[in-house]
């Protein structure tokens, strides 16, 4: 069981819209975190891969960030095997490229702008999720 925590997640939500804001205000872009990635690893060296790597930059520094803040760095515990992570991440690849996209880009920009389609993918999203959870942990038992 996780913990409640109001404050960090209103705090959380809070940073992630305003981040996706400035980015669709400033650049015109979408902040979907595979496209950003993708993005990243095959762009050259100039503007477009600048701002990408300064987007990963603070995700990748926000629990020292956080541990600045409050003293401490985000718990985090992964209950599944290696092997299971990689092929939950290869599958998780394949599903972003056949969805136009992640959860982040879907979820939080495409259902603010009322996507149709993002709010398709988004419910797709969850529906998956939910189904999974129940199979790894009523009837598989994991």
């Amino acid at each position: 069981m996780t913990d409640f925590t109001p404050l960090m997640s209103f705090l959380g939500g809070t940073l992630i819209g305003v981040a996706t804001v400035a980015l669709m205000a400033v650049l015109g872009r979408i902040a979907g975190i595979n496209g950003i990635a993708s993005g990243f690893l095959t762009t050259q060296f100039n503007q477009d891969w600048a701002w990408r790597a300064a987007f990963l930059a603070g995700m990748v520094a926000s629990p020292l960030i956080m541990l600045g803040v409050t003293g401490q760095l985000p718990e985090i515990t992964v209950p599944s095997s290696p092997l299971l992570l990689v092929v939950g991440g290869f599958l998780t690849g394949i599903g972003t490229t056949y969805g136009s996209g992640c959860t982040s880009g879907h979820g939080v920009c495409g259902i603010s702008r009322l996507s149709a389609r993002s709010i398709v993918a988004t419910v797709t999203f969850m529906a998956t999720a939910g189904v999974t959870v129940y199979l790894t942990r009523h009837v598989f038992g994991g």
